[in-house]
């Protein structure tokens, strides 16, 4: 019994196994496992729909600090059977800080979520609506934990700061980098790995200031509610072809069925009364009676999702 976490740590999917054994998948992570019950019965679990006319702004949230130092980092690229993955060196830290933070926050992981097909793939979604996919950088709090791990289960741990991704005709370059076919086919299958150097991370956030924040979970068993997440207001672009090849790379390894990694998101979670916060200032966008500000807000959100 005691070595039961252990056993079990590995052991879940984001869905159904074509043949073979029951793996759970995520209705049933927080039952397989007792030391992943939050992931039942939390009441602060991450993803959600974030319902813009709920939003709330604050005018105390000031923009993201990334400090790279000034400097490119390495990092390798993994096929972990669920995530591509890419995870920094030590050798040039990325920290981040503002925000909802109060903590200067480290970069540990960049972990792609994407759909099989464009109208899904995203963790959160917008007023309803998915994205084709959602880049999420994990930073864990390094002023008061030693690492990530330590970080992931104690209080005001974990800061993910979340890029929706939207296919179109040009790319991100941090993601061209990563998506580009000579890169990509080097982690096809599980346990694949690439190491990348020579990157700029503030080439992957998009060109603006604004975010949403709330409180909230690791997505990944065992969903501790130790992360606050920062999603921003515009969404990074990548290609069709880049796409494609995302939905190429298989969950398992070379010796077993292909099965597309693709639809690798939690379903959205309960709000249960939390509050998300913007710096999105739609108060003055009109000031006219508290209905119509709403609107305003709705608006301003929602006007990057028609591009």
């Amino acid at each position: 019994q005691q070595n039961s976490p252990k056993i079990h740590e590995g052991w879940w999917a984001y869905k159904e196994v074509v043949q073979g054994s029951f793996v759970p998948v995520p209705s049933f992570w927080g039952l397989v496992n007792s030391a992943w019950n939050l992931c039942s019965v939390g009441k602060r679990q991450s993803p959600v729909n974030i319902e813009t006319s709920h939003m709330i702004f604050d005018p105390f949230l000031t923009p993201l600090r990334i400090n790279t130092g000034g400097r490119k980092v390495s990092g390798t690229m993994y096929n972990t059977g669920r995530h591509v993955s890419l995870r920094l060196d030590k050798e040039h830290l990325v920290n981040i800080s503002g925000g909802p933070m109060t903590y200067s926050h480290r970069l540990e992981e960049i972990r792609l979520h994407f759909g099989s097909e464009d109208s899904q793939g995203s963790e959160h979604l917008l007023n309803g609506q998915a994205f084709s996919g959602e880049v999420q950088l994990i930073h864990y709090n390094h002023e008061l934990y030693t690492n990530v791990t330590e970080a992931a289960k104690s209080p005001n741990g974990l800061v993910v700061v979340s890029i929706f991704i939207k296919v179109s005709d040009s790319s991100n370059p941090f993601l061209n980098r990563m998506l580009n076919r000579d890169t990509i086919t080097r982690i096809t299958y599980k346990n694949d790995a690439y190491l990348l150097q020579g990157l700029n991370i503030e080439e992957l956030y998009p060109e603006t200031s604004s975010f949403i924040t709330y409180d909230g979970s690791m997505t990944i068993p065992p969903c501790y509610e130790t992360a606050s997440w920062i999603i921003m207001n515009k969404p990074v672009y990548i290609t069709r072809m880049q796409m494609h090849s995302l939905r190429l790379l298989s969950q398992n390894q070379p010796s077993q069925i292909f099965l597309s990694m693709s639809d690798n998101f939690r379903p959205v979670q309960p709000l249960n009364n939390r509050c998300i916060r913007t710096n999105i200032n739609f108060s003055l966008q009109g000031k006219d009676c508290p209905n119509n500000r709403a609107q305003k807000l709705q608006y301003r959100v929602n006007e990057w999702l028609l591009k």
